[in-house]
């Protein structure tokens, strides 16, 4: 055995893509009670995760990518600028460490995007007619509910 683990959380640096990574320094973990079945075992054992990411005190990330992944994580986000995933989808405390872990890694995956600028159109000469003639159709309509002027009654 050469003392090597898949374990990423042994690992000092975690990647995120190619060129990003993340230290293991701000990520703290928290083993909590899972809600939900799971027999005599659920009151006794503590198995759920909460992962928290410092993403405000991170350096190794870039600032834009950091602004990204505080939008994408919204009501995750704590004030003061940790990420916080909760799982408690498994039974056992390994397989919720893994799953809290490739969400954040996810999370901040989506965050290196970079979102595509939206480009301004005009309307074009069909649509701008299109839109004109129903106008007009619905204004005959509405023309058509008003008193009639030629019955005496």
């Amino acid at each position: 055995m050469s003392g090597e683990t898949d374990d990423p959380f042994a690992a000092s640096k975690i990647a995120v893509t190619g060129r990003l990574f993340i230290l293991k320094d701000d990520l703290t973990e928290d083993f909590i009670r899972a809600s939900g079945p799971g027999g005599q075992n659920v009151n006794k054992v503590s198995t759920a995760v909460q992962l928290r990411f410092d993403l405000a005190g991170n350096e190794t990330l870039p600032e834009d990518v950091k602004t990204r992944a505080a939008r994408l994580a919204g009501s995750r986000l704590t004030l003061g600028g940790e990420i916080v995933l909760q799982a408690d989808r498994f039974r056992t405390r390994e397989r919720n460490r893994e799953d809290a872990l490739e969400r954040l890694l996810d999370l901040l995956r989506k965050a290196t995007e970079k979102p595509k600028p939206r480009k301004a159109t005009k309307p074009t000469l069909g649509s701008k007619k299109r839109r004109l003639d129903a106008k007009k159709q619905r204004g005959q309509i509405k023309k058509m509910r008003g008193r009639s002027s030629g019955y005496d009654g």
